[in-house]
């Protein structure tokens, strides 16, 4: 979390959206070097899995790096009412360092979904693992914030968006979400909930559009028309590959015997 905020400090959200595209990627690279996927690359399986990962790794740049003409336009009421971001100077941000550190911040992410996948065959109770999770997470940071910043003052919220926004990120953005993905990955493994991550990319641009009033370009929706392609091709690599693996299941533990009936030529 320190690496991808002070990535986006040193370089821009843009830069970090199209990283964090990249997190399917790290992962499905760390879960076959784990040994935790099977590659055969004459299987139609794996390379369902592979293509469908590139495509939606591309449909997630191209809404990142593609604007085109708009599709739907911002109404004129949020227009002068809602002015919410604002654009990070290029000129004065680092953006190799940024780079860098988003990349990090993402890998250490994919890293994650391996451990958890690994936590979940141990001790298959994500309330518990998770609520440890944050415990820790708190002791270890709450010495390294009051140490970043020592003036209390800071820390008091007043009655505004931001409490707001601190209610949420600890309710939905961390503990909810992180509970969802850790079930998701104790049920269908890291690669299947990684392949997701881009598709927030494409939410931001719907939630956007409907709560802020932003206009929605092409660039958008042609990202995400390839995106959601490349994730059913993953997702359907996956349930062949499933299918595939109860099938010869069912092989090995029928035999000739298994029906119960006698061979005919029994001595």
């Amino acid at each position: 979390m320190i690496c991808s905020c002070k990535g986006i400090e040193l370089g821009s959200p843009t830069l970090a959206s199209a990283i964090s595209s990249l997190t399917p990627a790290f992962t499905f690279v760390l879960a076959v070097f784990f040994r935790m996927e099977k590659v055969e690359f004459r299987s139609s399986s794996t390379q369902a899995k592979i293509i469908g990962t590139i495509t939606s790794l591309s449909g997630a740049l191209v809404i990142v790096f593609y604007k085109g003409p708009k599709v739907i336009s911002s109404p004129t009421w949020t227009s002068s009412s809602v002015s919410l971001q604002k654009p990070l100077g290029s000129s004065q941000s680092n953006w190799i360092i940024g780079g860098l550190l988003e990349a990090v911040a993402y890998l250490l992410y994919s890293f994650w979904y391996i451990i958890q996948s690994q936590v979940m065959k141990i001790y298959p109770e994500e309330i518990v693992v998770i609520f440890f999770y944050n415990l820790s997470v708190a002791l270890i940071s709450l010495p390294i914030c009051l140490l970043a910043e020592p003036n209390l003052s800071s820390w008091r919220l007043t009655p505004s968006i931001a409490v707001v926004a601190v209610l949420y990120s600890g309710l939905f953005g961390s503990s909810f979400s992180t509970t969802v993905h850790t079930w998701g990955v104790r049920l269908k493994g890291p690669v299947f909930v990684a392949i997701f991550k881009p598709t927030s990319i494409v939410i931001v641009v719907v939630m956007s559009a409907i709560f802020l009033g932003e206009a929605v370009y092409l660039g958008s929706v042609i990202g995400a028309v390839i995106l959601t392609t490349g994730l059913y091709a993953v997702l359907w690599g996956k349930a062949k590959e499933e299918k595939m693996t109860e099938d010869d299941s069912c092989l090995s533990t029928s035999g000739p015997l298994s029906s119960g009936t006698v061979p005919l030529l029994q001595t």
